[in-house]
């Protein structure tokens, strides 16, 4: 199957100056194991809270599953040659823990580790750098059943899972990421309740949170002992965070959400501990033991960001912890999640990661937007608002690479539209259109843009793109 990249419609704007990204940017696209694979009940996988929480009813959007998803478990050759076709350099992909140990502990079920190992090798067969996710979300019920990331067990077995995983395609992938965006497992999970396992308990949100981040040290060190040289991080989704007025009320809150969005996550892995602050705010008692602190703040290759918006929030002091409330600003641009956008934010935070938190390596492991897009009589799927979107976002890395960030890539979110957790199907981030009834793939203006900005920063003489 053929999907070709006609250059009549590429979509081109202003100007785009990449000349400060170093000459081996790493070019990627990346997805999410539940949000593309489908085949939830294949090669001996087990069910995640993620298959649980979608039987919610009134949880999903539409009461949509990923029981189906993309397919991508069966059409995952199809999806490495739109890669190539787009020229992309490196995929982010995210391994299914319930394919992998069905039961969270315990036996290693070769079928499902079988399509990792498959994925692999066509995608090096392609040319394409592989970039594994460890965790993304689909924690096995049968954990969940015995307490979940709640318990320190968790972590435990998520290392045991781990290095199983590291153990087979350590030989071949170098570049690891423990965790993926542990602030929505915690906070959106256990603590707003709006994403698996649908809790709204502060007290295990935060125990949550510290069996997380010490399940990415124990995970680090076990992909470290599976596979010597292997290059690890961990991704956290970031954001800028402005109070709502200059009133010491305000300024206050932006700093409790600021430490509830970003500190939280960033402070322990670069041995500074948890925020006293925080630790305040929460009033809950961390399950520490000798040692963690050590464990959690394992050395780091990299540091992955995700930036999707910026944050304005105002005082709540009845509201939820942090008590914080994001403001919505009008006479903005917006997404179609209703989301800022705000490219100059993407910018502060490789900053602040350089000089605050002294990352050696930077990648921006996510960031896209979603549009309503429609398929036109043509054929084609026009995406304006996402070209500007996808130049905006990758200007501000250029900005901050020529001020010294240490960035080494850029992955698109997302390859494929795709199942968006609690929005189901309504909500489409792909530079790829998915129509879910017949799983044909179509590559947006984005995807053609993406293509062309690969394509001339590639070149020999790269110039303005």
């Amino acid at each position: 199957m053929t999907h070709a990249l006609p250059p009549e419609r590429i979509s081109v704007t202003d100007p785009l100056d990449l000349a400060t990204l170093p000459a081996d940017f790493t070019w990627g696209v990346a997805t999410s194991a539940y949000q593309i694979e489908g085949a939830v009940a294949e090669d001996g996988r087990a069910p995640s809270i993620w298959d649980t929480f979608c039987r919610v009813p009134g949880a999903i959007a539409g009461g949509d599953t990923g029981d189906v998803a993309c397919d991508h478990y069966h059409r995952w050759r199809e999806d490495i040659t739109l890669m190539k076709e787009l020229g992309v350099t490196a995929y982010r992909f995210s391994i299914a823990w319930p394919r992998v140990v069905p039961g969270g502990d315990g036996a290693v079920n070769k079928a499902g580790l079988g399509f990792y190992d498959r994925l692999v090798d066509a995608l090096l067969e392609a040319g394409i750098t592989p970039n594994a996710t460890l965790y993304h979300w689909d924690l096995p019920q049968a954990l969940q059943d015995r307490g979940g990331w709640p318990v320190r067990e968790t972590a435990e077995h998520f290392a045991a899972y781990v290095s199983a995983a590291a153990s087979a395609l350590g030989d071949r992938v170098r570049h690891w990421a423990t965790l993926n965006e542990p602030l929505c497992s915690a906070w959106i999970g256990h603590l707003e309740g709006t994403m698996a396992p649908g809790l709204t308990d502060i007290t295990a949100a935060v125990r949550a949170s510290y069996h997380l981040l010490l399940g990415h040290g124990l995970a680090a060190q076990a992909v470290r002992a599976a596979a010597p040289g292997a290059e690890i991080g961990i991704v956290n989704n970031l954001s800028t965070v402005e109070p709502a007025s200059d009133s010491e009320a305000d300024l206050t809150a932006a700093r409790r959400m600021d430490g509830h969005t970003n500190r939280w996550w960033l402070d322990p892995v670069h041995g500074r501990g948890f925020p006293a602050d925080m630790r305040e705010v929460y009033g809950v008692e961390l399950p520490e033991r000798p040692g963690d602190l050590d464990t959690i703040a394992q050395p780091l290759d990299w540091l992955g960001l995700n930036y999707y918006f910026p944050m304005v929030v105002a005082d709540d002091p009845e509201g939820p912890r942090p008590f914080a409330r994001q403001i919505r600003r009008g006479g903005v641009p917006r997404t179609g999640m209703d989301w800022e956008v705000d490219a100059g934010g993407l910018e502060a935070l490789l900053m602040r990661l350089t000089d605050e938190y002294g990352a050696r390596r930077l990648y921006v492991t996510e960031n896209g937007s979603a549009y309503p897009d429609t398929v036109g009589p043509d054929g084609a799927v026009e995406d304006p608002e996402r070209v500007r979107y996808l130049e905006e976002h990758l200007a501000a890395c250029a900005r901050a690479a020529a001020k010294g960030a240490p960035l080494a890539g850029y992955y698109a979110w997302s390859l494929l539209d795709n199942f968006e957790w609690a929005y189901g199907y309504d909500k489409r981030f792909g530079l790829v259109h998915v129509d879910y009834a017949t799983q044909k793939r179509t590559v947006k203006s984005s995807g053609r843009r993406y293509a062309e900005i690969i394509g001339i920063h590639r070149s020999p003489t790269p110039g303005s793109v």
